[in-house]
């Protein structure tokens, strides 16, 4: 089963890391023989600039038409470009894994918890008004068929784990939205898994304490936003921080970070997140055809990480490392087999 995928650079250092990154997605089209076909599409503020949208008609056609979508970091039009993707094509599950790598010293130790965040839904729908002068309301939005449907995803990857979820609300205060939400993942996962619930300020707190009392973490929009980037920097940097948008009929994968333009154009940004990204996404091909090359590739990508970390020798300053982009790149590289 062949593949296409629209490939977005995004904005600050997502031109970099994406465009030094294309002669790795090469390399392992032509080890393992992988269909796959990149069309390059603008989109984000570069494209706002040029063209007066974010996500311009003819890119949104290439997205149209594509398989999977892959991108790097988007900068202040993110809402436009990442949020309507999500929405127009309901990618509802939003899979951020926070996993530390060899090489990176940190005081937590080996982390590795999955968050499992639904991803169309909450204030994040975008429900904004303004009720009058100096008045402002944002709507939250909870319905029982979404979270349910996000608490599925989370059974499948804990049973795929260590079979233990943590359902994370705020339902003491909001009663009502956050009420729902609990309620639907108890329906689901309580007897299948190791279950239980946790407020999403007490979250926050046991991940600094504990993150290694945490596996899986179901929750929703906006506190998987917050809890995600605060676990990858636990695990070691958002900088090795992979995510990927799944909907039944289209998926995008991306870096969770964002287009740190304090570094744009300096090559040292760590396009490990965006490579990881990759691995997550010839996961999902193989899921998707059940065609073993996806999941060679996935493997030896991810082994080339791993041993490139593990030597130290290029690592970017993010991660304590004097590196470049162009190291990190090169070492990589070096290692597919």
């Amino acid at each position: 089963m062949s593949f296409t995928v629209a490939l977005i650079q995004g904005d600050g250092i997502g031109p970099e890391i994406v465009s030094k990154s294309k002669r790795i997605l090469a390399k392992l089209n032509e080890i393992y023989s992988l269909p796959i076909e990149y069309t390059e599409v603008e989109a984000g503020d570069r494209a706002l600039a040029r063209y007066g949208e974010p996500l311009p008609k003819e890119s949104l056609k290439i997205i149209d038409k594509a398989d999977i979508i892959l991108k790097g970091p988007v900068g202040e039009s993110a809402v436009d470009v990442i949020v309507k993707l999500r929405l127009m094509y309901d990618m509802y599950a939003n899979i951020r894994p926070a996993k530390s790598l060899p090489g990176i010293d940190t005081k937590y130790g080996n982390v590795d918890i999955l968050i499992v965040r639904e991803n169309t839904e909450d204030l994040y729908k975008g429900f904004e008004y303004i009720a009058s002068d100096g008045v402002t309301i944002g709507m939250k939005v909870i319905t029982r068929f979404a979270s349910q449907r996000i608490a599925k995803v989370g059974l499948d990857y804990a049973l795929q784990r260590r079979k233990k979820v943590i359902c994370v609300h705020k339902a003491n205060v909001m009663r009502v939205t956050d009420g729902l939400f609990a309620e639907a993942c108890r329906t689901v996962l309580k007897g299948k898994v190791d279950y239980s619930e946790m407020y999403v300020d007490a979250a926050a707190a046991n991940l600094v304490r504990n993150p290694q009392m945490f596996d899986v973490i179901v929750t929703e929009n906006v506190y998987g936003d917050i809890l995600s980037d605060e676990a990858s920097q636990i695990a070691g940097s958002l900088g090795i921080a992979p995510s990927a948008n799944l909907g039944d009929k289209k998926s995008l994968f991306e870096p969770v970070h964002g287009a740190a333009f304090d570094i744009a154009g300096k090559n040292i940004g760590n396009p490990t997140a965006f490579l990881l990204s990759v691995v997550m996404m010839y996961e999902r091909m193989h899921q998707l055809s059940n065609d073993d090359r996806y999941l060679k590739a996935a493997k030896a990508l991810e082994n080339a990480i791993h041993q490139a970390y593990r030597e130290k020798k290029a690592l970017t300053p993010d991660v304590g490392g004097n590196g470049t982009t162009d190291d990190i790149i090169n070492e990589i590289f070096n290692k597919l087999s």
